[in-house]
């Protein structure tokens, strides 16, 4: 059975740091980018971050630029998503999708990812 499992969200203060995983099984995890999404309430999911399957190229969305790290152990088949100097603009559920093969834009929305976790809950608040 093909899974992505996110974990690691919470309640975090202003300023803090969290580290999202997202976890893989049912497939070759090694052979799969991984995009890192988010969708606050009442808007669009947006792309936070991108890692290739070989882990040497990553993107980032410019509003976490400097902020978020994305990497991967594709020996635990798992990608992480570091998170630090957290703002309350950053409030959302946050999810992990893979694709093995160029399907568009990878921050797009409408960018088809082979598969999709479940997501988790990240608030940043005082």
């Amino acid at each position: 059975q093909v899974q992505l499992v996110e974990s690691g969200g919470g309640l975090v203060q202003p300023g803090g740091t969290l580290r999202l995983a997202c976890t893989a099984s049912g497939f070759l995890f090694k052979h799969y980018g991984i995009g890192w999404f988010r969708q606050a309430p009442g808007k669009e999911r947006e792309g936070v971050s991108y890692i290739n399957s070989l882990g040497d190229t990553v993107y980032y969305a410019d509003s976490v630029k400097g902020r978020f790290t994305v990497s991967r152990d594709s020996a635990k088949d798992t990608a992480y998503l570091q998170m630090d100097s957290l703002k309350p603009e950053d409030t959302a559920v946050y999810y992990c999708a893979a694709r093995k093969y160029y399907s568009g834009d990878w921050y797009s929305p409408r960018t088809l990812y082979d598969y999709w976790g479940q997501g988790t809950q990240v608030t940043v608040s005082s």
